[in-house]
Protein backbone atom coordinates (compact mmCIF):
# COMPACT_ATOMS: atom_id res chain seq x y z
CA UNK A 1 0.00 0.00 0.00
CA UNK A 2 2.80 2.38 0.80
CA UNK A 3 4.29 1.94 -2.69
CA UNK A 4 0.96 2.80 -4.38
CA UNK A 5 0.63 5.95 -2.29
CA UNK A 6 4.15 7.06 -3.20
CA UNK A 7 3.43 6.57 -6.93
CA UNK A 8 0.21 8.63 -6.68
CA UNK A 9 2.03 11.43 -4.87
CA UNK A 10 4.67 11.47 -7.61
CA UNK A 11 2.05 11.78 -10.37
CA UNK A 12 0.33 14.63 -8.52
CA UNK A 13 3.59 16.51 -8.05
CA UNK A 14 4.35 16.27 -11.81
CA UNK A 15 0.94 17.60 -12.92
CA UNK A 16 2.06 21.22 -12.68
CA UNK A 17 4.59 20.61 -15.45
CA UNK A 18 1.78 19.97 -17.96
CA UNK A 19 0.01 23.19 -17.01
CA UNK A 20 3.24 25.20 -17.18
CA UNK A 21 4.05 23.76 -20.62
CA UNK A 22 0.61 24.75 -21.93
CA UNK A 23 1.09 28.26 -20.56
CA UNK A 24 4.47 28.66 -22.25
CA UNK A 25 3.00 27.49 -25.57
CA UNK A 26 0.18 30.02 -25.32
CA UNK A 27 2.58 32.84 -24.49
CA UNK A 28 4.83 31.93 -27.43
CA UNK A 29 1.85 31.90 -29.78
CA UNK A 30 0.76 35.31 -28.47
CA UNK A 31 4.17 36.91 -29.01
CA UNK A 32 4.44 35.49 -32.54
CA UNK A 33 1.04 36.99 -33.30
CA UNK A 34 2.16 40.39 -31.98
CA UNK A 35 5.33 40.24 -34.09
CA UNK A 36 3.42 39.44 -37.27
CA UNK A 37 0.97 42.29 -36.65
CA UNK A 38 3.77 44.80 -36.03
CA UNK A 39 5.55 43.91 -39.28
CA UNK A 40 2.64 44.63 -41.63
CA UNK A 41 3.59 46.00 -45.01
CA UNK A 42 3.47 49.79 -44.58
CA UNK A 43 3.60 50.27 -48.35
CA UNK A 44 0.35 48.31 -48.72
CA UNK A 45 -1.26 50.40 -45.99
CA UNK A 46 -0.24 53.64 -47.71
CA UNK A 47 -1.57 52.41 -51.06
CA UNK A 48 -4.92 51.43 -49.58
CA UNK A 49 -5.20 54.97 -48.16
CA UNK A 50 -5.59 56.18 -51.76
CA UNK A 51 -8.93 54.45 -52.04
CA UNK A 52 -12.34 56.09 -51.53
CA UNK A 53 -13.77 55.67 -47.99
CA UNK A 54 -15.72 52.52 -48.85
CA UNK A 55 -12.67 50.78 -50.25
CA UNK A 56 -10.56 51.80 -47.24
CA UNK A 57 -13.02 49.96 -45.01
CA UNK A 58 -12.74 46.85 -47.19
CA UNK A 59 -8.97 46.91 -46.90
CA UNK A 60 -9.04 47.49 -43.13
CA UNK A 61 -11.59 44.79 -42.45
CA UNK A 62 -10.53 42.11 -44.89
CA UNK A 63 -6.76 42.58 -44.98
CA UNK A 64 -4.56 43.89 -47.79
CA UNK A 65 -4.84 40.99 -50.21
CA UNK A 66 -3.68 41.38 -53.82
CA UNK A 67 -7.29 41.31 -55.05
CA UNK A 68 -8.15 44.13 -52.66
CA UNK A 69 -5.30 46.25 -54.00
CA UNK A 70 -6.48 45.66 -57.56
CA UNK A 71 -10.00 46.68 -56.55
CA UNK A 72 -8.54 49.87 -55.09
CA UNK A 73 -6.86 50.66 -58.42
CA UNK A 74 -10.12 49.94 -60.24
CA UNK A 75 -12.10 52.27 -57.95
CA UNK A 76 -9.58 55.07 -58.49
CA UNK A 77 -9.66 54.57 -62.25
CA UNK A 78 -13.42 55.01 -62.25
CA UNK A 79 -13.28 58.34 -60.41
CA UNK A 80 -11.63 61.04 -62.61
CA UNK A 81 -11.21 63.48 -59.71
CA UNK A 82 -9.54 60.89 -57.49
CA UNK A 83 -7.23 59.57 -60.15
CA UNK A 84 -5.89 62.92 -61.26
CA UNK A 85 -5.09 63.84 -57.65
CA UNK A 86 -3.24 60.57 -57.09
CA UNK A 87 -1.96 59.70 -60.56
CA UNK A 88 1.71 59.55 -59.50
CA UNK A 89 0.93 57.01 -56.79
CA UNK A 90 -1.32 55.13 -59.19
CA UNK A 91 1.55 54.91 -61.70
CA UNK A 92 3.64 53.36 -58.94
CA UNK A 93 0.87 50.80 -58.38
CA UNK A 94 0.76 49.93 -62.06
CA UNK A 95 4.53 49.41 -62.30
CA UNK A 96 5.35 46.22 -60.38
CA UNK A 97 8.69 45.53 -58.76
CA UNK A 98 10.41 43.95 -61.74
CA UNK A 99 13.92 43.98 -63.11
CA UNK A 100 14.12 46.90 -65.50
CA UNK A 101 16.53 46.92 -68.43
CA UNK A 102 19.89 48.60 -67.72
CA UNK A 103 18.96 51.56 -69.92
CA UNK A 104 15.90 52.47 -67.79
CA UNK A 105 15.74 53.13 -64.05
CA UNK A 106 12.49 53.09 -62.05
CA UNK A 107 12.09 56.88 -62.14
CA UNK A 108 12.37 56.90 -65.92
CA UNK A 109 9.98 53.94 -66.17
CA UNK A 110 7.39 55.80 -64.11
CA UNK A 111 7.76 58.75 -66.49
CA UNK A 112 6.96 56.36 -69.33
CA UNK A 113 3.49 55.77 -67.84
CA UNK A 114 0.93 58.54 -68.27
CA UNK A 115 -2.56 58.82 -66.77
CA UNK A 116 -4.82 60.96 -68.96
CA UNK A 117 -8.40 62.13 -68.76
CA UNK A 118 -10.63 61.33 -71.70
CA UNK A 119 -14.27 62.22 -72.47
CA UNK A 120 -15.17 58.51 -72.12
CA UNK A 121 -13.06 57.61 -69.12
CA UNK A 122 -9.40 57.22 -68.25
CA UNK A 123 -6.38 56.49 -70.45
CA UNK A 124 -3.32 54.56 -69.35
CA UNK A 125 -0.61 55.53 -71.85
CA UNK A 126 2.60 53.48 -72.10
CA UNK A 127 5.49 54.80 -74.16
CA UNK A 128 7.30 52.56 -76.62
CA UNK A 129 10.58 52.81 -74.65
CA UNK A 130 8.85 50.84 -71.89
CA UNK A 131 6.61 48.65 -74.03
CA UNK A 132 8.36 47.93 -77.36
CA UNK A 133 11.78 47.75 -78.89
CA UNK A 134 12.53 50.63 -81.24
CA UNK A 135 10.50 50.21 -84.43
CA UNK A 136 9.01 46.92 -83.22
CA UNK A 137 5.59 45.72 -82.05
CA UNK A 138 6.86 42.89 -79.81
CA UNK A 139 6.06 43.46 -76.13
CA UNK A 140 8.99 43.74 -73.71
CA UNK A 141 9.02 41.71 -70.44
CA UNK A 142 8.42 44.93 -68.46
CA UNK A 143 5.41 45.73 -70.65
CA UNK A 144 3.92 42.32 -69.94
CA UNK A 145 4.24 42.89 -66.20
CA UNK A 146 2.51 46.27 -66.40
CA UNK A 147 -0.22 44.87 -68.66
CA UNK A 148 -0.73 41.99 -66.23
CA UNK A 149 -1.65 44.55 -63.57
CA UNK A 150 -4.01 46.32 -65.98
CA UNK A 151 -5.50 42.93 -66.89
CA UNK A 152 -6.19 42.21 -63.23
CA UNK A 153 -7.96 45.57 -62.96
CA UNK A 154 -10.13 44.70 -65.97
CA UNK A 155 -11.28 41.56 -64.16
CA UNK A 156 -13.06 43.81 -61.66
CA UNK A 157 -14.55 46.13 -64.27
CA UNK A 158 -17.24 45.75 -66.92
CA UNK A 159 -16.07 48.80 -68.86
CA UNK A 160 -15.35 48.50 -72.56
CA UNK A 161 -11.75 49.07 -73.59
CA UNK A 162 -10.15 50.73 -76.60
CA UNK A 163 -6.50 50.08 -77.35
CA UNK A 164 -4.88 52.60 -79.67
CA UNK A 165 -1.39 52.66 -81.10
CA UNK A 166 0.53 55.86 -81.87
CA UNK A 167 3.94 56.73 -83.32
CA UNK A 168 6.04 59.84 -83.61
CA UNK A 169 6.94 61.28 -87.01
CA UNK A 170 10.11 59.20 -87.35
CA UNK A 171 10.18 57.14 -90.54
CA UNK A 172 11.60 53.63 -90.79
CA UNK A 173 12.57 51.81 -94.00
CA UNK A 174 9.75 49.61 -95.27
CA UNK A 175 7.59 50.47 -92.22
CA UNK A 176 4.26 52.26 -92.45
CA UNK A 177 3.50 54.25 -89.29
CA UNK A 178 -0.20 53.35 -89.40
CA UNK A 179 0.58 49.67 -89.72
CA UNK A 180 3.17 49.84 -86.92
CA UNK A 181 0.76 51.61 -84.55
CA UNK A 182 -1.99 49.14 -85.40
CA UNK A 183 0.22 46.10 -84.83
CA UNK A 184 1.32 47.53 -81.48
CA UNK A 185 -2.30 47.91 -80.39
CA UNK A 186 -3.00 44.34 -81.58
CA UNK A 187 -0.05 43.06 -79.51
CA UNK A 188 -1.59 44.56 -76.37
CA UNK A 189 -5.00 43.15 -77.30
CA UNK A 190 -3.51 39.69 -77.80
CA UNK A 191 -1.96 39.88 -74.33
CA UNK A 192 -5.34 40.67 -72.76
CA UNK A 193 -7.12 37.94 -74.70
CA UNK A 194 -4.56 35.38 -73.57
CA UNK A 195 -5.53 36.38 -70.02
CA UNK A 196 -9.08 35.26 -70.74
CA UNK A 197 -10.88 38.56 -71.40
CA UNK A 198 -13.88 38.64 -73.73
CA UNK A 199 -12.97 39.92 -77.22
CA UNK A 200 -16.32 41.72 -77.52
CA UNK A 201 -15.39 44.36 -74.95
CA UNK A 202 -12.30 45.51 -76.89
CA UNK A 203 -11.75 47.73 -79.90
CA UNK A 204 -8.42 48.54 -81.56
CA UNK A 205 -7.20 51.66 -83.36
CA UNK A 206 -3.99 52.65 -85.13
CA UNK A 207 -3.39 56.37 -85.64
CA UNK A 208 0.21 56.50 -86.77
CA UNK A 209 1.66 59.96 -86.09
CA UNK A 210 -1.68 61.77 -86.50
CA UNK A 211 -2.50 62.22 -82.79
CA UNK A 212 0.64 63.36 -80.96
CA UNK A 213 0.42 64.40 -77.32
CA UNK A 214 3.26 66.90 -77.84
CA UNK A 215 4.99 68.53 -80.81
CA UNK A 216 7.54 66.17 -82.38
CA UNK A 217 10.34 68.69 -81.88
CA UNK A 218 12.62 66.77 -79.53
CA UNK A 219 13.57 63.27 -78.39
CA UNK A 220 11.68 63.54 -75.08
CA UNK A 221 8.46 64.56 -76.82
CA UNK A 222 8.87 61.83 -79.43
CA UNK A 223 9.18 59.25 -76.66
CA UNK A 224 5.87 60.45 -75.20
CA UNK A 225 4.17 60.43 -78.60
CA UNK A 226 5.39 56.94 -79.46
CA UNK A 227 2.94 55.06 -77.27
CA UNK A 228 0.04 52.68 -76.73
CA UNK A 229 -3.08 53.94 -74.96
CA UNK A 230 -5.48 51.73 -73.03
CA UNK A 231 -8.78 53.60 -72.66
CA UNK A 232 -11.14 52.34 -69.98
CA UNK A 233 -14.57 53.64 -70.97
CA UNK A 234 -15.75 54.09 -67.41
CA UNK A 235 -17.76 57.28 -67.65
CA UNK A 236 -19.26 59.90 -69.94
CA UNK A 237 -17.08 62.52 -68.22
CA UNK A 238 -16.95 65.75 -70.22
CA UNK A 239 -13.47 67.12 -70.78
CA UNK A 240 -10.34 66.50 -72.77
CA UNK A 241 -6.79 65.26 -72.42
CA UNK A 242 -4.84 67.11 -69.76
Amino acid sequence: MARKKKRADSQASDAWLVTFSDLVTLLLTFFVLLLSMSSMDHEIISRISLAPPGMQQIGAAGGATPSTRIKVVKEILEDPETIMKNKDKLKDLLLPDVNLPPTINRKEALNDIEILQHPEGIVIALTDRLVFEDGSYTLTPVAREVLNTVSDVLNFSTADVNISGHTDNTTYPNVNSFELSGFRALSVLEHFLLKGHRPARFSVSGYGADRPLFPNDGSDNKIKNNRVEVLLKTTQWLGRYT
